[in-house]
């Protein structure tokens, strides 16, 4: 079970906010590892493959149905990963940025929808990702005491699926 630290967890919690748990590196490629919500109950399942090109994880819904589709970017400039719906077409994009002095930042590019843009201490899992104002999702390790364990926060509305997909993106982008 999940045990959040004091009320202070609660604290500040949107409304209508779900929280999910996350393990810090989720999953090396070629392993598979549950995302659990805040009530510990299995609601994604991120599978780890192994191709020859370009390694792959998909995000699954507890039914096994594929989500989303993490593949790395080959032969590029800047980090890159793209996030692909499990129906095919691209759902996201992510690129970190080439120089950033003060804090990690990423951008999120969606296709159909406002651009995301990624904000703070991403190696420490404690960062928000924001549309243009308005507030998508907020990591931290904050609000779990289980070792190497962080949470995200979505706010209602966003497609938990796909945030939880660029979160797993990230992670992996910055710890390889």
């Amino acid at each position: 079970m999940l045990r959040r630290r004091g009320g202070a967890a609660l604290r500040g919690r949107e409304e209508g906010a779900h929280r999910y748990r996350m393990r810090e590196k989720i999953v090396a490629f070629g392993d598979d590892y549950w995302i659990e919500d805040d009530t510990g109950e299995k609601a994604f399942k991120v599978d780890g493959k192994m191709l020859r090109i370009r390694n792959t994880l998909v995000i699954q819904d507890s039914g096994g149905r594929d989500l989303y589709k993490i593949q790395e970017r080959m032969l590029r400039i800047k980090d890159t990963m793209e996030i692909e719906r499990g129906d095919g077409g691209t759902a996201a994009t992510i690129k970190k940025a080439l120089i950033a002095p003060l804090r990690d930042r990423w951008t999120v590019k969606v296709p159909e929808g406002e651009d995301w843009s990624v904000q703070g201490n991403i190696l420490d899992h404690e960062y928000r990702i924001d549309a243009g104002r308005e507030r998508v999702a907020e990591v931290s390790k904050k609000w779990f005491r289980i070792r190497d364990t962080y949470g995200v926060e979505i706010a209602p509305g966003h497609d938990a699926a796909l945030v939880l997909a660029v979160t797993a993106a990230i992670d992996q982008m910055a710890h390889d």
